[in-house]
Formats: structure tokens, sequence, C-alpha cells
């Protein structure tokens, strides 16, 4: 799959978005190291905390079928119903969340204003200084 068809699958993604609070809406296209394709979308709740990230949406779809090798995510974000503007950075959680699953050096994080342009990210560069499983060996 390419970067592009990986951003086109995000902005696809984000037509789904259940955002009636914020109205900012967000799509992510995960994609495995066997080249499977899991779409997310954030969806809000009145009460806020249970809300949950586009991010961690594909993450989790992905996770409960088996998955745990994954290469690339791409994320689009911004106001529902109009163009995308601005690059949409994964939040903190979401960045935890990668660092669970992607090779801090190698994992790819793709943040998309269109299908023709974007900027990539290693997840090193988005969480410098992450915690994983290796910091619970001792």
């Amino acid at each position: 799959m390419t970067d592009k068809e990986l951003v086109n699958a995000a902005i696809e993604a984000r037509e789904m978005a259940y955002t009636p609070y914020s109205g900012f809406a967000v799509g992510a296209a995960l994609l495995t190291a066997e080249g499977k394709l899991y779409q997310g979308c954030n969806i809000e709740n009145a009460a806020y905390t249970p809300s949950n990230c586009a991010e961690r949406t594909a993450f989790f779809k992905a996770v409960s079928v088996g998955e745990r090798n994954f290469t690339a995510i791409a994320i689009v974000g911004g106001k529902k119903g109009e163009p995308i503007h601005e690059y949409c950075a994964p939040c903190g959680v979401c960045r935890q969340v990668m660092m669970e699953f992607g090779d801090p050096e190698s994992f790819r994080i793709l943040l998309a204003k269109s299908p023709e342009k974007w900027q990539t990210y290693t997840l090193k560069e988005l969480l410098p200084l992450g915690f994983s499983g290796k910091d619970l060996e001792q």
C-alpha cells in the first residue's frame, strides 16, 4: 500500500467520526506488517472521558483480531464537514498506545492535509523518551 492510499483511507475513516460535542472529526488508517488495513475514527461521549481517539480505535480493532505488527498510521483531522486545513498530531495517550505496538525507530506516522500533502515522522520523533515493556524488565 502506498502512503497516498493510506492517507486516502484515513480521510475515508474521518467521515465516520461521531463528534456531536466538539465537531472535530479525526480519521486514522493503520497498516500492518502484512499489508492489512484497519481504519478508525474518533468517537465522543457526553462524559468526555469515555471518548476514544481515531488512532486508538484503529489499533484496538486490529489488536482485537490478533494483529500485533504494525508499520505505519495515517492521521487526518479537522472541523467536521469542512476540508482539512491543518496537520493533526496524535495525543499523548495515542502515542503511548503506538509505543506498545510499534518500533519507535521504524513505525511511521503520517500527518496529512490531503492525499497529496503529508508529513512523515517516526514514533521516536513524536515520543522521544517513550515508556515501553522494556522499561519494566529488570
